[in-house]
């Protein structure tokens, strides 16, 4: 069969993506065929085309999809044919169909829909590994959030006011600010006419944040050294305007004897165990009704070249998703 999908030959602009008509083959042994019926949209994908990661040319993009099985390949187990499903960090998502391990594909829960899962499974597994393993949050921690308006600094709001911290976000404008307080976050601060770290030290009686998850890079690395209390963890789990600066020893000392990581999911969900435990507690939380997922945008795959645009230019909410 025949499947429409997206690649790149050169990383840069938004242009640079293509869309072409492939032959889809038989799943291999260990694959499913998934017929997509959602497609997310994440930074990662803006990072790949960019250049911001190096990749093998030419290349297919996206990494996250929802969709149903059409067929299944040798020695796969515990999957059937009409089984809904969703994976991510699949490399080729930006596609009508696609094969892919079954190792890393999910059954999606009868309760959650495919615009749910599609929407919200790398970013949900992201908050969980940031909020639950990279920094357990504890009840009564004030936690400091950049980006609280998207679509993992919502997530994280609701998940970390369910865990009993009191969260603070860093987003921009009035509008994003009172869409942060009304996803989990005790205080929104404005970037654009706040003083970061006056609030913060404000908010916590001068003592700072035991934890400040980063995902801005290079525009914020001092506000946020600045924002955290003695012993506190930077965790910079993105750069969206550029990586961070190099981190000595000294700063770390002087700063408060703080401490530094840079994780990835790619890491905290490397394992079947780990990549079931983590979209476990998310689809657990959704069902509980303690995280909702805001799709704010929607499009066809055919607009991805403007929904890159839009979100590398900040003037997406949310969770955007694609129909192929």
């Amino acid at each position: 069969m025949k499947a429409d999908r997206v690649v790149i030959a050169q990383q840069g602009a938004p242009e640079v993506m293509q869309f072409e008509t492939a032959d889809l083959p038989a799943p291999a042994e260990g694959e499913v065929q998934i017929r997509q019926t959602v497609i997310g949209l994440n930074y990662m994908d803006v990072y790949q085309r960019s250049g911001h990661y190096a990749m093998n040319l030419p290349s297919p993009l996206g990494l996250e999809a929802a969709g149903e099985i059409t067929a299944i390949g040798d020695g796969v187990e515990g999957f059937a044919i009409g089984d809904r499903v969703v994976y991510g960090g699949i490399l080729g998502a930006y596609a009508g169909a696609r094969n892919a391990p079954a190792a890393r594909v999910l059954q999606i829960p009868d309760e959650i829909s495919d615009e749910v899962a599609a929407a919200a499974l790398m970013k949900g597994m992201t908050t969980e590994y940031l909020l639950e393993r990279t920094y357990k949050v504890r009840p009564g921690d004030h936690v400091l959030f950049f980006a609280a308006s998207g679509g993992v600094g919502q997530i994280a709001g609701q998940w970390g006011k369910h865990l009993g911290a009191e969260m603070i976000g860093v987003t921009s404008g009035s509008e994003n600010c009172a869409a942060a307080l009304d996803h989990g976050y005790a205080h929104a601060i404005d970037r654009k006419s706040e003083d970061i770290v006056a609030r913060v030290k404000e908010i916590t009686g001068g003592a700072g944040v035991p934890v400040v998850y980063d995902s801005v890079g290079k525009a914020t690395f001092e506000t946020s050294m600045a924002c955290l209390a003695t012993y506190g963890l930077f965790v910079s789990f993105g750069a969206t305007t550029g990586e961070a600066p190099a981190v000595t020893p000294s700063q770390l000392q002087h700063g408060g004897s703080l401490y530094f990581t840079r994780p990835t999911l790619a890491d905290y969900a490397a394992s079947r165990a780990d990549l079931e435990h983590s979209s476990g507690r998310l689809f657990e939380m959704i069902r509980a009704g303690h995280v909702k997922i805001n799709i704010n945008q929607r499009r066809r795959l055919s607009d991805v070249v403007a929904a890159h645009r839009d979100l590398e230019a900040g003037t997406t909410t949310g969770s955007t998703i694609f129909t192929p």
